[in-house]
């Protein structure tokens, strides 16, 4: 047990390896959320809410132990915060492939310009909590931004 802990939470916070990528693993780590959030459509929005508390519980426990192992506040290689807020940022929009690509694109901006209060979380919560909130923050802000011109647009239509 000893030995699969260590291994498996590597396996978790990369997102199955994806952050291991050498070419921007972040976007690695948001196409994994692609499939997350496409696995999840059949699912009733309860399972949907409850496998994202999960996704997210987990990623705190595998980004701590990451950054624990490698003394590092948010390794690169740290993928699963990704994966949990492109997955919730699409879980929030209307099941089309242009408000995914959009959901996939807001969602990035986001996560790497953190505005405020994002990069606040960023910045001043520490460890694998850290690492999530701010995704889970730039997950909110992209769908709700995404969101509003959903509504914008079905009020000029």
């Amino acid at each position: 047990m000893r030995k699969f802990l260590p291994k498996f939470a590597y396996l978790l916070a990369t997102s199955a390896g994806a952050g291991l990528s050498p070419l921007w693993p972040g976007t690695g780590g948001a196409a994994v959320g692609v499939v997350l959030a496409a696995i999840l459509i059949p699912a009733s929005p309860w399972l949907v809410v409850v496998a994202y508390m999960a996704v997210f519980a987990v990623g705190v426990w595998a980004s701590s132990h990451v950054v624990s192992r490698t003394g590092t506040e948010d390794p690169q290689i740290v993928v699963i915060d990704e994966t949990f807020g492109t997955a919730a940022t699409l879980s929030m929009l209307p099941l089309d492939p242009v408000w995914w690509a959009a959901g996939f694109l807001a969602f990035r901006f986001f996560d790497v310009v953190k505005p405020w209060p994002i990069r606040v979380m960023h910045d001043k919560v520490r460890g694998g909590l850290g690492i999530m909130l701010d995704d889970a923050a730039a997950a909110v802000f992209a769908g709700a931004s995404l969101l509003l011109l959903n509504d914008l647009i079905q009020r000029l239509s």
